[in-house]
């Protein structure tokens, strides 16, 4: 009685955009994201100020590139498979048939088509045999099962992955059909990606070798297209906030705290047209927050702005703009303690969803000099 023996590679899922290691004959390896920024971050950038009296620093989302891994324009290592390998499927047409066990309606047929075509033209390169496919989705006795899901099950030790397939370097473990799993979620790029590495690893390849923009373990995915953060009404994933508050360069330190905490107060209260939820609480340094509010004596703002607000968040799409928020930084430049408390509002309302003005609570919308310095949060 033939004994099947496998095993098993994985593709993770780190932080919804990247790609991890591979577990089982190769072992795990770290993960990349999104290169730009730290922590696949985006930032968002400066413009000119705006409003009369004291003036503020508007920051809009700011285009940001991304490098995949390695692209496809990228040479390829040399291969590394033997030259005319035996063909653990035999010589005919590796059947494919498609399953969809995630209830989307998407149309997973011209992807997977995309990736056997890879392999196709590839396969004798890299593998070390040529390699034909025949994609028929509803195939009754297929040699492979492409089946895309909401959650690839546990694969050799990983609790989230993205795809997963047998390692098949001998017709012996072949067991017909044999399952991939491919999560789904992702783009239609991404997801052409993570086909064409786990049917890499049917044919006998693992993470070491070429090519390595299919088969490496450190890549990019991107998410299906999402709301940008300036499309949601909260552009954060929880309204739970960590704050650090750094006033010691104001000219009245503990009268600038207490401004500041009557902002947060304000929103924490409820503000009127914003999130009624929101809390704050103080940690010890900026490194821990996900709001910082400091008083500056070197302008990050732009010439005479009195104040100006950052945002930090992630990309997941790869579209070029922030989808969510995960930092906040307001920058207090030179201001007279009693204005404190409205200039850290103001940034609040936009990092909290409120990008144009008329979208903010009043106190925010056209204040004047007197008003900007008036106890508006009572």
């Amino acid at each position: 009685m033939a004994m099947r023996t496998s095993r098993t590679a994985v593709v993770g899922l780190v932080l919804v955009v990247a790609l991890a290691g591979c577990v089982g004959p190769v072992g795990e390896l770290p993960v990349d994201g999104p290169s730009t920024t730290t922590g696949g971050d985006a930032t968002t950038a400066s413009t000119a100020p705006t409003t009369g009296g004291d003036a503020t620093t508007r920051s809009t989302p700011s285009t940001v590139g991304s490098s995949p891994g390695t692209s496809e324009g990228t040479p390829s290592p040399t291969p590394t498979a033997a030259p005319d390998r035996e063909n653990p499927w035999g010589s005919g047409p590796i059947v494919v048939a498609i399953r969809d066990t995630s209830g989307t309606a998407r149309n997973w047929t011209p992807l997977v088509r995309e990736a056997t075509a890879y392999w196709e033209a590839e396969g004798e390169r890299f593998a070390g045999f040529p390699v034909t496919y025949t994609v028929r989705p509803d195939a009754t006795d297929p040699d492979i099962v492409l089946e895309f899901v909401d959650t690839v099950p546990r694969c050799e030790g990983a609790d989230d992955a993205a795809g997963c397939a047998p390692l098949i370097e001998d017709r012996r473990q072949i067991d017909r059909p044999e399952t991939v799993f491919v999560r789904t979620g992702f783009s239609d790029n991404s997801t052409a990606r993570v086909v064409e590495h786990e049917l890499g690893h049917t044919l006998g390849l693992t993470h070491d070798d070429a090519p390595q923009f299919v088969m490496a373990s450190r890549t990019v995915l991107y998410t299906e297209p999402q709301p940008d953060a300036t499309e949601r009404a909260f552009p954060w994933d929880d309204p739970n906030f960590s704050v650090y508050v750094d006033v010691a360069n104001a000219s009245d330190p503990d009268g600038a705290r207490r401004q500041v905490e009557h902002a947060l107060d304000y929103y924490g209260a409820g503000a009127p047209g914003m999130a009624s939820n929101i809390t704050f609480t103080t940690v010890e340094s900026a490194a821990e927050a996900e709001i910082v509010v400091q008083s500056v004596e070197t302008s990050p703002c732009g010439e005479d702005a009195a104040s100006c607000g950052r945002t930090v968040g992630q990309d997941p799409d790869g579209d070029g703009a922030v989808e969510t928020y995960s930092r906040l930084r307001i920058s207090l430049v030179d201001l007279d303690t009693d204005a404190v408390a409205w200039h850290t509002g103001y940034w609040l309302a936009y990092g909290l969803g409120a990008e144009d003005d008329s979208e903010k609570p009043s106190p925010f919308r056209n204040a004047s000099y007197e008003e900007r310095r008036s106890e508006w949060w009572t």
